[in-house]
């Protein structure tokens, strides 16, 4: 599909890429509430502008009052679903001047799950990579969050620990990000919850340095300006 499309491919250095969407939608001549007989996959490529296109810079998030998945439920895959819970509270975020939401486990409203699209990243006092796990496999165990772990592990030697992280922890972390495809991470500067702030080392004046040095590293990876830590990481189509 990406040599289909190779004139797309933005030119080298200009921080836009070329976006792959894969998905697969019901197709079968039924409109109960059951599974579909037939499917059809599909692939989506588009070229896309830098994602920080005045450079990388902290964002604010609010703890978001609504929910984004159930117990147990799709919580844990790359469903629709999951996108469509969220787009009324990240309008909601934004007309309260965050730029994303932080969602809390909806059985206890206890722990840490994802933002909107992304998933986060904690760096503890001793710089330890902490990442989110749920109790209740309602967290995307993403592409982007597992490459960023083998990065942080095997390339820049940090101990790296998957544990369910309670938000009244937060304060105790002194670097906080979130990661996905798009942004690869997006450093955040500070959490607000009604009249609690929560700051994360230089807030919202400076990138931390173990979240700058995460996006650099696995950005020149995929350019292809340093070698990956495993060979089928890089694979030449064109």
């Amino acid at each position: 599909v990406v040599s289909a499309n190779a004139a797309w491919v933005p030119p080298f250095g200009t921080g836009a890429t070329l976006y792959v969407r894969p998905f697969m939608i019901g197709t079968g001549n039924t409109v109960g509430v059951k599974p579909s007989p037939t499917y059809e996959f599909r692939i989506m490529v588009t070229p896309v502008g830098a994602y920080y296109s005045n450079g990388v810079a902290p964002v604010a998030l609010t703890v978001s009052p609504y929910d984004r998945a159930a117990p147990h439920g799709t919580g844990n895959i790359k469903a629709g679903l999951n996108y469509a819970m969220s787009l009324y509270p990240t309008t909601w975020a934004h007309e309260q001047g965050f730029a994303d939401s932080m969602y809390l486990d909806s059985g206890s409203r206890t722990y840490v799950e994802e933002s909107s699209g992304a998933n986060f990243l904690f760096v503890d006092k001793e710089g330890t990579l902490v990442i989110p796990q749920s109790y209740t496999d309602s967290i995307l165990p993403s592409i982007t969050r597992r490459s960023l772990a083998t990065v942080a592990k095997d390339m820049l030697g940090m101990k790296v620990v998957e544990r369910p992280v309670r938000f009244d922890e937060l304060d105790q972390f002194v670097e906080c990000g979130m990661c996905g495809t798009a942004a690869v991470i997006s450093p955040v500067g500070k959490v607000v919850d009604g009249q609690k702030e929560i700051v994360f080392g230089a807030g919202m004046e400076a990138v931390g340095p173990v979240m700058s040095k995460l996006r650099n590293t696995l950005t020149s990876i995929q350019s292809g300006e340093i070698e990956a830590p495993e060979a089928d990481w890089i694979c030449k189509i064109c």
